[in-house]
């Protein structure tokens, strides 16, 4: 190796520093914890990135790879090593990294309590500059009926299944499960991958008696985390996948702001 010539190493004249530069998409085993049962194992999509410096014309895509074999449980303390261990090795003054991840969430329907696994989308988001700044957040699936389709009918009203994304920084951990039991009981009805009929039938009918749009969804979602103390900042978008409509509804809030030393706001 010695005998190669650093081609990213060389000097750039463009004066131009980047924000980010790194790998995309690139999926790796990983251990999460598991509020019930301790841990699950998945797989992570994973972007890992640092800044470049003006005067440098490339970053080594290798040794992003090379700092993952780190990675072992998801835990802040975990996260932020790697984060200054790449670095580190790529002389740069912040790095970033972001982790998309299937989890389960065991469930039992409401009336014959038949227990089957519940996939959301959890999100990992860090960035390192002076001081670790870290995004939890879920893709929950939920059911939502119009109060408006419901006004106006004689019988039924158009329903359908959403989905709740909810990112937050906090002060302290906040379960994944956490944030699902949010999403859920904002929605006109929770969704199950196992339902017998009698479950379908008392589904359907507390989604009829408890019918949002989405702007409910999202506000209802936003009313509990304000009153969340360790919560910073927040933000909640709910995408609705309209059953007789050609297109997707959906609305969204942020509060609060997350600035670190470098003057990055996320």
């Amino acid at each position: 190796m010695d005998n190669l010539k650093d081609v990213q190493s060389e000097k750039d004249e463009r004066g131009i520093s980047l924000k980010k530069v790194g790998i995309k998409n690139f999926y790796y085993p990983i251990k999460v914890f598991d509020q019930r049962k301790g841990h699950q194992y998945t797989i992570a999509q994973i972007d890992l990135s640092v800044d470049l410096r003006h005067d440098l014309r490339g970053t080594h895509m290798s040794r992003f790879v090379e700092v993952l074999d780190e990675i072992d449980v998801i835990r802040p303390e975990n996260l932020e090593r790697i984060l200054q261990k790449v670095k580190t090795k790529l002389r740069a003054e912040s790095s970033h990294i972001r982790l998309i991840f299937p989890y389960f969430i065991w469930k039992k329907a409401p009336i014959s309590q038949m227990e089957s696994p519940n996939k959301i989308e959890c999100i990992i988001e860090a960035e390192l500059f002076k001081d670790l700044e870290m995004i939890v957040g879920v893709k929950v699936p939920i059911h939502t009926l119009c109060p408006c389709s419901k006004e106006i009918s004689e019988f039924g009203a158009h329903n359908q299944r959403a989905i709740a994304n909810i990112e937050v920084k906090s002060k302290k951990l906040i379960w994944f499960e956490d944030l699902v039991e949010i999403a859920e009981s904002s929605a006109s009805a929770p969704v199950y991958s196992l339902l017998k009929r009698p479950d379908e039938k008392y589904i359907t009918e507390m989604a009829y008696n408890n019918p949002k749009f989405v702007e409910d969804v999202v506000r209802d979602i936003a009313f509990v985390l304000d009153k969340d103390k360790r919560i910073e900042w927040y933000r909640v978008e709910v995408i609705s996948f309209e059953s007789i409509h050609n297109h997707e509804a959906f609305a969204c809030v942020e509060k609060g702001w997350i600035k670190n030393d470098n003057g990055i706001n996320t």
